[in-house]
């Protein structure tokens, strides 16, 4: 997002790992905005059809799929973003990979997947954005842009079977505030969602989950993707400008309270 914003300069976001659930929401909410969509899956068929749906509906939408802990297809979906789209003016890092495993299980190949994905996707992706959003102050139009990181509320409370996945997301919410330092004078701004127990087509499959989760959830039932993106938007937005280094918990109270899913 442009700090001095106009209704007729087109934006254009990349988003990882939204060929479904979270980020799909997110590339939908931000297509209806008008928004063009660089759309990032692992599995093509998903990235492909995500992006068609969005099409269909009106949006701006080009898939992209491929591995977004690659950072070398990291940069090359911001040069496509470019290439297409002529800009990069918001970076959501979505993707991400939660592997179920105490501290005894957890294998040192499992370790390497989810910290590949988690953190070293999620930093080069924010790096080779920020990048082209500081080349854009000098050849395009208005500086700035926004990066989103999507962190868990695991990351702020602990959860049986998540040694890993919770360290990864902590570790996003505290280069949060670090990037503050390096993009601030840029005008980028950069915060993360950490969002609580979120319906999804994975959390769907357990019949379980809404009954347990709507039980120990102060608000009465789990989040939806909506939710999310809604959040999203609007630290995607011109109304949170003041707003970086922070990350916002959607979960419905729940790391209030901390009640075990059992």
């Amino acid at each position: 997002m442009l700090t001095n914003e106009s209704t007729a300069v087109s934006r254009t976001a990349i988003i990882t790992g939204a060929g479904t659930g979270i980020g799909f929401a997110i590339a939908q909410a931000l297509a209806r905005q008008r928004t063009q969509v660089l759309l990032n899956d692992f599995d093509a068929a998903s990235a492909e059809n995500a992006a068609e749906t969005i099409r269909q509906a009106g949006g701006v939408c080009e898939a992209c799929p491929g591995d977004a802990s690659d950072v070398a297809f990291v940069q090359h979906m911001v040069d496509t973003a470019v290439d297409r789209f002529g800009s990069v003016d918001m970076a959501i890092a979505n993707a991400g990979i939660t592997v179920f495993g105490d501290i005894f299980t957890t294998t040192p190949e499992a370790f390497q997947k989810i910290v590949d994905l988690n953190l070293r996707g999620s930093f080069f992706l924010a790096q080779r954005a920020a990048m082209q959003m500081r080349k854009q102050a000098n050849t395009l139009r208005e500086r700035g842009g926004r990066v989103l990181f999507i962190s868990s509320v695991v990351g702020h409370i602990g959860h049986p079977g998540l040694p890993v996945y919770s360290m990864t997301k902590a570790g996003l919410e505290m280069l949060v505030k670090q990037l503050v330092i390096d993009f601030s004078p840029l005008g980028i701004t950069v915060n993360a969602i950490a969002p609580g127990a979120t319906l999804t087509e994975r959390t769907l499959d357990d019949p379980d989950y809404i009954p347990i989760w709507s039980r120990i959830t102060p608000m009465g039932r789990p989040g939806t993707v909506e939710d999310i993106a809604n959040a999203a938007l609007f630290l995607l937005s011109p109304a949170s400008g003041q707003i970086t280094g922070q990350s916002l918990v959607v979960d419905g109270g729940w790391s209030s309270v901390g009640i075990p899913p059992v």
